[in-house]
């Protein structure tokens, strides 16, 4: 696939905001700091960098994070109340996510108002961020249960009053990427107003819908590092990233190579460690054991692999199991420099899958030399 450069889709990462609002998740400052300039340095555009209303060690934390003077565009999470958002100017950003419960099921059971509030509420809290200069995200709380004709109406008013996009939150994870598509470009085609994604992973396809957003016309994705986030989590920043590199042949101009330092340094961070097999990142999502596979890979890489490990931070990784063919447990021998004159191949192989059936697990190299040394 032909690969296009693109300014224009900007990430918008909230792991400092939504990834700490999962369940037992605290960063310290020095955390929040180290993670705010790894994802300065790789090249994200906008961080969301926390609630200021939670009070003056949160006020104090955010502008910590706006003193280390990042090249990327911090902003604050508020409900649309003034008090919120005073408090994120007294943090010193100037820019801010207002969100507003937009879905009926909200507004009734949730607000126990009306449409109307709403959009009094709204009315209210954007002229007083705008009133002060504020570059401000509308954020559509549960906008994926919403009416979207209402939804249409807020844009409306929205831009009517200077906001500078409107943030569409599938609130509940409940889409699907064919339904996200319609409703963005739906909404796109309605109001000319720059739009945001913000997909949960509830259903397992927060990935997905970040991608179809884009493709329906959103600017801007919100993501978070190992898709930490409440519940199921949200759309992980390195799946975005690389899915739009390389299923849509978009290149953001991110620096991927440090996408594994970055999520290790999350993963640390909010005790959430990452597993081998996590999509991107995972240490062992390029290793081979299969023969055909292992085979494949030996003679071209790009057999039975998207892209480069070292695109993302990894490298490659034999492994000497059940499945194993003999180009794999040749190439594994290699690196442990044994004699190959020395080995019947066929005779250690067998040997190899009876190990490996009665462990239940491949071979590490100490085991594997054992054998060489029956065989």
């Amino acid at each position: 696939m032909m690969e296009q450069t693109c300014t224009e889709i900007i990430i918008d990462d909230t792991t400092l905001r939504d990834g700490e609002q999962t369940a037992g998740v605290v960063f310290s400052l020095d955390e929040k700091k180290r993670i705010a300039k790894m994802l300065d340095e790789v090249g994200v555009g906008e961080l969301e960098c926390g609630i200021p209303a939670m009070g003056k060690e949160e006020q104090a934390s955010v502008k910590a994070l706006v003193d280390l003077g990042l090249n990327a565009r911090l902003l604050t999470w508020n409900r649309a109340v003034i008090t919120d958002i005073q408090a994120s100017i007294d943090s010193g950003v100037g820019s801010v996510d207002i969100s507003l419960s937009v879905s009926d099921i909200h507004i009734e059971h949730k607000l126990r108002k009306s449409r109307a509030w709403v959009k009094e509420q709204l009315k209210t809290a954007l002229g007083f961020a705008k009133r002060h200069n504020l570059y401000v995200s509308v954020g559509g709380e549960d906008a994926s249960r919403a009416d979207p004709v209402f939804l249409v109406e807020l844009m409306e008013i929205s831009r009517s009053l200077g906001a500078d996009r409107f943030r569409f939150c599938d609130t509940l994870g409940v889409l699907d990427p064919f339904t996200t598509y319609d409703k963005i470009r739906y909404l796109a085609d309605q109001v000319d107003l720059d739009l945001e994604i913000h997909p949960h992973n509830d259903l397992g396809m927060a990935t997905a819908n970040a991608i179809a957003g884009v493709r329906a016309g959103a600017k801007f994705v919100n993501t978070t590092v190992n898709g930490l986030g409440e519940r199921a989590g949200n759309a992980a920043l390195e799946e975005v990233v690389m899915a739009l590199r390389h299923a849509c042949g978009i290149d953001l101009r991110i620096d991927t190579g440090r996408f594994v330092e970055l999520s290790k340094l999350v993963g640390k961070a909010s005790g959430r460690p990452v597993p081998e097999w996590k999509a991107v990142v995972g240490e062992r999502v390029f290793s081979h054991e299969s023969g055909l596979h292992a085979d494949g890979v030996l003679k071209f890489p790009g057999n039975y692999e998207g892209y480069d490990p070292a695109e993302v931070g990894l490298s490659r990784h034999m492994v000497i199991g059940k499945h194993s063919g003999s180009h794999g447990l040749r190439q594994r021998l290699q690196l442990l420099d044994v004699d190959l004159q020395t080995i019947d191949i066929d005779t250690l192989l067998h040997r190899v899958r009876t190990a490996c059936q009665a462990r239940k697990r491949a071979l590490n190299d100490r085991e594997l030399l054992c054998l060489c040394q029956v065989a």
